[in-house]
């Protein structure tokens, strides 16, 4: 009987895993719709901004208004990476953190040591036991509601870092999803803004038939609208380094609910057999008994 109970505790406490994991599997697919709904949400935006974008390129010249620091031989270097803060995502945080460190010394970011803040401690162990030096981290957001103060806080770190420290080159290294099983590792280089896209929104042909016109300054207009875009641009790389996170969640929840699936019915296999085994051994005892009954009064 004692193995009997022992193995009954095991299958009741693998069966409420097996729950748990179950409950972590349908968080973790609504998160990854509402992450995706997000970033889906940005595009009409992001349509306005370049809208916008492209009548002030076209009233003004923004080479005028880029730093010279940008252009400079050795700019000095900002490097944003998100992990995150929970468990529970396989691989995630590694996969990430070996990314950065390629893509420091691909970029040959490590000539000028950037400064690198990091965003989910779960990152911090992985990148420092590669010797990134990590300056700055951040709580990862766990919601979307968390999602824009989390960008506004990151931009002020940004500016910050161009008006006290003179980083001139910032780059985001998140995990960006494919599907809801899968995802890669991703480079966005924030600052400086990419002047070719810039040139291809000032030549880009207006489909309106009408042409606005600008009644404000053009240089505040022109930094407005790209800090616009910087909010996008931050607000696009948190959402989809969630919905990675939840993603590779979900992957490490269907892998453990299929290993509780399998030792649970090993486990009720083995309980079946020590059952019988147990009710076997009581009806030869029952038999030994009687037999031995049988023979005393014989």
């Amino acid at each position: 009987m004692p193995a009997l109970e022992l193995l009954q505790r095991q299958i009741t406490t693998a069966q409420e895993l097996q729950s748990v994991v179950k409950t972590m599997k349908v968080l973790a697919a609504a998160s990854i719709h509402q992450y995706e709904q997000a970033v889906e949400s940005l595009a009409e935006y992001t349509r306005t901004i370049e809208m916008g974008l492209q009548i002030v390129l076209r009233e003004g010249n923004y080479i005028a208004l880029s730093s010279t620091a940008t252009h400079s031989k050795n700019p000095l270097h900002g490097v944003i990476v998100f992990g995150s803060d929970r468990g529970m995502c396989g691989q995630f945080n590694e996969q990430i953190a070996q990314y950065t460190v390629t893509q420091i010394h691909h970029l040959s970011l490590s000539t000028t040591e950037p400064k690198v803040l990091a965003v989910g401690a779960r990152v911090i162990s992985s990148l420092e036991a590669a010797g990134v030096a990590i300056a700055e981290n951040l709580m990862m957001p766990t919601s979307i509601a968390g999602i824009t103060s989390m960008v506004q806080e990151l931009l002020l770190h940004i500016e910050m870092w161009q008006f006290q420290l003179q980083i001139s080159q910032i780059f985001l290294f998140y995990n960006k999803p494919h599907s809801n099983t899968t995802y890669e590792s991703h480079t966005l280089q924030l600052l400086p803004i990419d002047e070719q896209w810039l040139q291809n929104l000032q030549q880009q042909r207006w489909l309106g038939r009408t042409l606005p016109t600008l009644t404000m300054d053009w240089s505040q207009l022109f930094a407005a609208l790209i800090k616009q875009y910087l909010f996008i641009s931050v607000y696009r790389a948190l959402a989809e380094s969630l919905a990675s996170e939840n993603a590779s969640r979900l992957v490490s929840m269907q892998a453990a609910e299929q290993n509780i699936t399998e030792q649970l019915a090993q486990l009720n296999a083995q309980f079946q057999h020590e059952r019988q085994t147990h009710i076997t051994e009581e009806i030869l005892e029952i038999a030994s008994g009687f037999e031995a009954l049988t023979d005393i009064e014989q």
